[in-house]
């Protein structure tokens, strides 16, 4: 929500706003609420980011969780300045996360291994640059629910032929965080006329991106489940503190 008030960054440069009111707690953090809600992310980021370092998964899953790391620090600073250079560096990681995404799903079954990461790096690349230069808008939001879909028909595969319960949960819960993020991202876009009228804002924004951070957990801690039973690790989850589940493995010795 446009607000004419001084602030740190100057005036409002970002083609999108969401039903926030600007500065109402800080010169320096345009939408408070949208900045912090990307606090979750980070954290459950770090926390896949070590149990892949500590059980030597695959590098791929230890960019994926940074990935997630560096798009939500990148949304903290989109939300916090509103200016165009740092939406940026918010939406752009979001196309690449989804590239990666891609990658970890279909590469076990490509068999020119060398071309598939090959094309979606240079892929990302002309993405970047296009979308600073023409700064694309709807297209971007197009641009990348096609991708989301792409990703669809292989998450379910593998949903379908993984066997153990708890896996399973998993990517359910997976489904519900994004299908709850999802609603809660689309009332706050289509109804901020009306919501701006009520005593209290629910943050709808805020609430997407502290979905987003669990539907990302949950996804990536089920297709390290799915690859570690691939490589033969034995994988199992299990619960970090009773709470928030996470994947252990039993790698042969000579792995």
């Amino acid at each position: 929500m446009a607000e004419t008030v001084s602030s740190f960054w100057g005036p409002v440069t970002s083609t999108t706003e969401c039903c926030e009111q600007n500065y109402a707690y800080s010169s320096y953090i345009a939408e408070f609420y949208n900045t912090i809600s990307n606090i979750p992310t980070i954290f459950l980021a770090l926390i896949g980011l070590i149990n892949a370092f500590r059980q030597r998964f695959e590098k791929r899953f230890s960019v994926l969780h940074l990935s997630n790391m560096a798009l939500a620090i990148g949304s903290m600073l989109y939300h916090a300045t509103l200016q165009s250079v740092q939406q940026q560096s918010d939406e752009t990681p979001m196309v690449w996360e989804m590239l990666l995404y891609m990658y970890i799903l279909y590469s076990p079954d490509w068999h020119y291994r060398s071309t598939m990461p090959i094309f979606l790096f240079l892929y990302g690349a002309v993405f970047a640059v296009a979308h600073s230069v023409f700064h694309l808008g709807i297209g971007f939001k197009v641009h990348y629910i096609i991708l989301c879909l792409l990703c669809t028909p292989r998450m379910y595969k593998y949903y379908i032929y993984t066997e153990d319960v708890f896996a399973k949960r998993l990517a359910k819960l997976y489904a519900v965080t994004l299908v709850l993020g999802s609603l809660f991202w689309l009332g706050d876009r289509l109804f901020c006329k009306e919501i701006s009228g009520w005593p209290i804002n629910p943050q709808g924004h805020a609430f997407w991106h502290v979905f987003m951070g669990f539907k990302s957990y949950f996804a990536n801690t089920f297709l390290m489940f799915c690859r570690a039973q691939q490589r033969g690790w034995s994988p199992k989850v299990v619960l970090l503190l009773g709470v928030l589940p996470y994947v252990k493995i039993d790698k042969p010795k000579s792995q």
